[in-house]
């Protein structure tokens, strides 16, 4: 069930109006969890019971660790259950995620020297696998370490692990957010209600109107890489920069505006990356609730910047190898965290040496600058990201060295033909991309455009409403013929 079908569009106002006719929270939560489960099967009944196992070790794993805690049993009893609980959950995830991976590279090794190949098996990854279960692991940590009480009901428990407006791609949220949230009875208010309107609308647009159409675009060049040669790479790979923050972004704007209706406020997942002028900071407004999580449970537990500066360095490396490691199980995409992690180690080195006294005009145009060059960085690491295996990526680098004296994928007229789109659909992408900047700029100032919107006449934010919707159904990507694109994260 993808957000943006008709499926959802009918599913979810059912659900909300449910939930606000129940007056019990015990019985919202119920309602919710059932809905969610459902939601969670549409994708595949059998999976549901990866999702329950996720759900039903974490919670008993905390009750342990928590009983233990309250009867002062030593911390190596808590530990050691700690310890069989994440490698039962680890082991589904790797498992189902990576199984396939070690096969292909045991069966290298097996044909250098001379030996059959094992025979290998395919396994369907289980959408939202790795998102589930990093925020059951976060909650069962937190129990450990004492951050958080342990959950008592089970219901609630499993509510918070399986909510449907965030269990297939995250945020990838905390106890501390949205477990209390669960358990508080939330009254009916009009603000929400309009406030996940907007927050649908837009998810809407980017997703519909800037992802799916760059998509177009961006499968055409990279499926067709000797035909579209030379700068055909290059556009391609910045629309993918785009394609990719608009379907991730999209998703997590109707994840919160779905939240919303609901009374449930979500963490941001997006703060205007782009924008960022280094790529830390970048790492710091790119899905938030990833980079945080591996900050609190990979990154400090390694000793984080406590324990000098090469150990820094080489705790960074290791926590983007195994964020690349994270995204899918292939080279390309480890080897595209790693590119990332030696980007924050340049960074900081450079950042010593910097000067912080230079004239107003001057930093200004630095910024300026620092913004371009952290793009191109992250752009390029993308092309790894976008390849889907090391020799892909070689072979699209090195067509373009080869043909960088092509320069027809500059020209708009020949991308618009290997797009396919006539010029109002042109037109209508850039409208979008337009409103997009507009919205991140006055995010990266802190300042909220919903928060605006809310405060004007009533006809002026219903004229909001409508306007969205026209542009969406105008624009957007759907109809008769049209297969709703699965947003980009689903396979993670």
């Amino acid at each position: 069930m993808l957000f943006n079908s008709i499926t959802y569009l009918v599913y979810l106002p059912v659900m909300v109006l449910v939930y606000y006719l129940i007056p019990k929270t015990s019985i919202r939560n119920l309602w919710l969890l059932v809905g969610s489960y459902y939601f969670y099967m549409n994708w595949n009944a059998r999976y549901a019971l990866l999702l329950f196992s996720a759900t039903a070790v974490t919670y008993l794993g905390a009750l342990i660790i928590s009983r233990l805690a309250e009867s002062n049993a030593s911390q190596l009893k808590r530990r050691a259950c700690l310890i069989v609980c994440l490698c039962i959950n680890l082991g589904i995830l790797g498992i189902f995620k990576y199984s396939a991976m070690v096969i292909r590279w045991i069966n290298n090794i097996f044909v250098i020297i001379g030996k059959q190949p094992m025979q290998g098996f395919d396994l369907i990854l289980p959408v939202g696998i790795s998102f589930f279960t990093l925020q059951a692991v976060g909650y069962l940590i937190d129990v450990y370490r004492g951050d958080i009480a342990c959950e008592k009901n089970f219901f609630t428990y499993a509510l918070f692990v399986s909510f449907f407006p965030q269990l297939v791609a995250g945020p990838i949220e905390r106890s501390k957010n949205l477990l209390i949230q669960l358990k508080t009875h939330s009254s009916f208010k009009y603000e929400n209600i309009q406030r996940g309107i907007y927050y649908i609308l837009y998810g809407l647009m980017v997703k519909m109107v800037i992802a799916d159409n760059l998509a177009m675009y961006v499968d055409a060049v990279y499926s067709d890489t000797i035909t579209y040669s030379g700068w055909y790479i290059v556009t391609a790979t910045i629309a993918f920069a785009f394609q990719i923050y608009c379907d991730f972004y999209g998703y997590s704007i109707i994840a919160k505006g779905s939240a919303c209706l609901l009374g449930i406020n979500l963490m941001s997942n997006f703060e205007a990356p782009y924008l960022a002028k280094s790529v830390r900071e970048f790492w710091r407004r790119w899905h938030i609730s990833l980079s945080t999580w591996f900050r609190d449970y990979l990154y400090i537990p390694l000793g984080g910047n406590k324990k000098g500066t090469i150990r820094k360095y080489i705790n960074l490396f290791i926590v983007f190898a195994v964020s690349g490691l994270w995204h899918g199980a292939a080279f390309s995409f480890i080897l595209w965290g790693i590119i990332n992690g030696i980007y924050q180690i340049i960074g900081d080195i450079i950042k010593k040496h910097l000067r912080k006294d230079e004239k107003r005009t001057v930093l200004f145009c630095r910024k300026a600058l620092d913004t371009v060059i952290t793009f191109v960085l992250i752009d390029f690491a993308w092309l790894f990201f976008r390849a889907g295996s090391w020799s892909q990526a070689k072979f699209i680098i090195n067509n373009f060295i080869t043909n960088i004296d092509n320069f027809e994928g500059l020209k708009y007229e020949s991308i618009r033909i290997a797009w396919g789109f006539p010029v109002n659909m042109v037109q209508g992408v850039t409208v979008a991309l337009i409103i997009l900047g507009i919205i991140d700029f006055e995010k990266y100032k802190n300042v909220s455009v919903v928060d605006k919107i809310i405060v004007q006449d009533v006809w002026f934010r219903y004229v909001i409403v409508i306007a969205l919707a026209i542009f969406v159904l105008t624009y957007g990507c759907y109809g008769l013929a049209y297969n709703p694109q699965q947003f980009i994260y689903f396979q993670f």
